[in-house]
């Protein structure tokens, strides 16, 4: 098997282990891989249930959307994926979620602070949320590269979130850290005291470990 149609197994994968994790619903969300030598985007298809999804529904694209292989449309949030992409040349890989804690957030327009240890490393600080935009435009993903600078996730106004990574596997940890922290801080302000870690501290954990 060659190293084209072992991304598209690994794509087909990781989308399965998400739905299965319910990091979305439906047929909702999406996630991508990018080689940039060749300029193709692997992309989940729009409107294909994930139950029944194999590797032949996988689209390739090019970042200005032209098709190279697949019988479906692309996912419709492909401009946000090929924004990133263009904007961020060492990612490789793009999750994108609704997962509902995470995007409960996202809808009351709150930042998730850092609130776990866990954050640091994979998240590289607090969760920020990016502007609104419609939803299947380039603004979309404009707007979550302006929280992406140096952060690994980020918020969608009333939409959703975002991770990105170097492989398929840590932007999918990454989406996992995001809905885990957003499921603890709701539980936390639900008890009625939400204690963040210093600043100070923060910077000294980023100082003194390496992304996850």
């Amino acid at each position: 098997m060659n190293e084209y149609n072992l991304r598209k197994q690994e794509l087909l994968a990781y989308t399965k282990q998400a739905y299965n994790e319910a990091l979305f619903a439906g047929t909702s969300g999406n996630l991508s891989t990018y080689d940039a030598l060749t300029g193709i985007i692997l992309i989940t298809p729009s409107s294909v249930p994930y139950a029944t999804m194999t590797e032949d529904d996988i689209m390739a694209i090019k970042l200005d959307g032209t098709i190279t292989e697949g019988k479906h449309r692309p996912s419709s949030e492909w401009r946000m994926h090929a924004e990133i992409y263009k904007a961020r040349p060492e990612i490789r890989a793009i999750v994108h979620t609704h997962s509902p804690y995470a995007t409960s957030f996202a809808v009351s327009h709150e930042i998730i602070p850092v609130i776990l240890i866990e954050m640091i490393p994979f998240l590289r600080g607090d969760i920020q949320i990016a502007g609104f935009a419609i939803p299947g435009t380039e603004e979309v993903g404009r707007e979550a590269i302006k929280k992406l600078n140096d952060r690994n996730a980020c918020l969608l106004a009333n939409h959703g979130v975002v991770t990105i990574g170097a492989n398929l596997a840590q932007a999918h940890i990454r989406a996992l850290y995001a809905e885990d922290a957003a499921k603890i801080y709701s539980l936390a302000k639900s008890n009625g005291n939400v204690v963040t870690i210093p600043p100070e501290y923060v910077k000294i954990m980023l100082d003194k470990y390496k992304t996850i």
